[in-house]
């Protein structure tokens, strides 16, 4: 089990958002936007932020850092380390079996993430055997495209959000994600931002807005 933190917004939560942190940051990364999203009080939900394992990180001279994966190649999407995700899809997994268990449906369930963990969290929240409340995707890329995303997975949404002057992870790998995604029968929004490989105060409140209403009708 992936060490975690958690925080609930009241108590007996009926909702949770799995929220992946990107390359070298960890679960605390994004502690401080859950207040930022202004849910409203009448939503009670699980926020679970973990911390992804140390390991050597090839692109960055084998320095060990948190990763979801390795990166082998400059152009990020290239070399693609098929063990790694495979173990790190395994893991995440079990966060949201261990949600199941205390309760929560599967369409109570969000997969949030941002760069190499927004990557993850399409890779994982497209192969489930059961669609998901949502799936938040933070300038990141699709993994693995040959692996074939479930059927039931194709009826969860997925709002993905990337910055135009991405310097780390290119606008056109989004791009391409998207297109990967609405090819394969998901139902896709896709919203750019005047930003870099970050977030912005307009992009938060936009995320608030989905999650609300992702989490009201599910």
């Amino acid at each position: 089990m992936l060490k975690c933190l958690e925080i609930e917004t009241a108590p007996n939560p009926t909702a949770s958002i799995i929220w992946l942190h990107g390359l070298g940051a960890d679960g605390y990364d994004f502690e401080p936007i859950v207040p930022e999203l202004a849910l409203p009080t009448s939503l009670a939900v699980r926020f679970i932020f973990p911390h992804a394992p140390q390991m050597p990180v090839t692109v960055n001279g084998g320095f060990m850092m948190p990763a979801w994966y390795d990166i082998k190649a400059n152009n990020i999407e290239g070399r693609q380390d098929k063990d790694g995700i495979a173990v790190s899809n395994a893991a995440i997994q079990t966060l949201i079996n261990r949600e199941k268990e205390r309760g929560i449906s599967a369409r109570h369930i969000i997969l949030a993430g941002f760069s190499q963990g927004g990557a993850m969290a399409l890779y994982v929240g497209t192969h489930q055997e059961e669609a998901l409340a949502g799936i938040l995707a933070l300038s990141c890329y699709t993994l693995l495209p040959d692996d074939a995303p479930s059927q039931a997975a194709k009826a969860t949404p997925i709002l993905q959000m990337h910055g135009m002057q991405d310097e780390v992870v290119p606008i056109a790998l989004g791009q391409a994600s998207q297109t990967f995604l609405s090819q394969h029968g998901f139902d896709v929004s896709y919203q750019t931002y005047a930003m870099a490989h970050s977030l912005c105060p307009s992009q938060i409140k936009a995320i608030g807005q989905w999650l609300t209403t992702r989490l009201n009708e599910s």
